[in-house]
């Protein structure tokens, strides 16, 4: 079994010092297609944590939850 590099903690960890900023999430799809936009980390729950996009093509928030960041099909980037 591969051990992994990080635990649920350090990830909620690391999603919380994001709160009320600006990230870049870049989302895995899959059969190589992925996604890349910016926004602002607004919500943070127990099992899950919501973006609010900055483009207008988006039409709400969009909600990840913790072992998306964990298991790499969700990564995230504190944007300056």
């Amino acid at each position: 079994m591969i051990k992994p590099k990080k635990t649920i903690e350090e990830v909620k960890r690391m999603v919380k010092d994001c709160h009320k900023s600006r990230v870049r999430v870049h989302v895995d799809l899959g059969r190589n297609k992925s996604m890349q936009f910016s926004g602002v980390l607004s919500g943070l729950y127990p099992a899950l944590f919501t973006v609010e996009p900055d483009e207008e093509g988006f039409l709400g928030k969009t909600a990840y939850s913790y072992s998306d960041v964990l298991c790499g099909s969700v990564k995230l980037k504190k944007l300056p």
